[in-house]
């Protein structure tokens, strides 16, 4: 009986085995990529404005004179709770809700929906009446993605700059666990007041072309778990342990019944 028992148990657990193995297809990245091959670049990407970016915007111009009415204070922070000692830091405009920033002297500048290249040339243009030949540098503050599921190192990333692909954030959370689902990897975007959702395919290439290979400020990846996992975790993972020990009594019981 306990003998029959035991090899019920090694079926079991082979089988778990057998269900956990995965293959080359379902692991290996862009497996239609071959040797010396090349494709054309099929989409550019562009920062879009949207409410509740944080924007750093400094002017200023080859006459220094009149303009400190144009730029924000920067003020003193304690980056250790309890510390005497500050750090400077420039006071940022928040995109409105409807799409504005509260400017020094311009009042309420409309930001929502514009590329940095077409805010950048909106503010020099309201700006020239007041000095001459403006410079504008406008940087995104907060621009944030979130990687989260069968990856090593799940959180949120603040990006240093504005441009930042799928593969470069999947990158920054330590890579899919083997365990991660490749051919589905979902992208939760906010666009136009709308959550949209988009499937991408990371053994294929095709990735390259999808609207999402470029992440925009406050996406969010999730990376599902393979069927593999999902099964697996329906069954016992002290399985091979209860084998393990099941073993060792069947064989105490075959030398003391000899």
């Amino acid at each position: 009986m306990i003998i029959k028992l035991v090899k019920n148990l090694f079926i079991l657990y082979l089988a778990v085995l057998l269900t956990s193995c995965a293959s080359r297809k379902d692991v290996v990245y862009f497996q239609d990529i071959q040797d010396a091959y090349e494709k054309e670049i099929g989409i550019t990407y562009q920062t879009y404005f949207q409410a509740d970016d944080l924007l750093a915007i400094t002017i200023s111009s080859s006459d220094m004179q009149g303009l400190e009415p144009f730029n924000l204070p920067a003020v003193s922070f304690n980056a250790v709770p309890g510390s005497v000692v500050g750090q400077q830091k420039q006071l940022a405009y928040l995109v409105r809700k409807d799409g504005t920033i509260d400017f020094p002297v311009l009042g309420r500048v409309k930001i929502s929906g514009l590329s940095l290249i077409e805010a950048t040339q909106v503010l020099k243009e309201k700006l020239s009446f007041f000095i001459k030949e403006p410079i504008v540098h406008i940087e995104l503050i907060n621009f944030r993605v979130t990687v989260l599921g069968e990856v090593n190192n799940p959180g949120t990333f603040t990006i240093p700059n504005e441009r930042i692909s799928i593969i470069e954030a999947l990158g920054l959370a330590g890579d899919l666990t083997i365990t991660g689902e490749r051919k589905s990897v979902l992208v939760i975007r906010e666009q136009e007041g709308k959550h949209k959702y988009y499937r991408v395919d990371l053994t294929s290439d095709q990735i390259f072309n999808s609207p999402v290979f470029y992440l925009k400020q406050n996406d969010a990846i999730y990376v599902t778990p393979n069927n593999a996992q999902i099964k697996s975790s329906s069954y016992n993972r002290n399985t091979p342990i209860w084998v393990s020990v099941a073993s060792v009594i069947v064989s105490l019981v075959i030398l003391l019944t000899r």
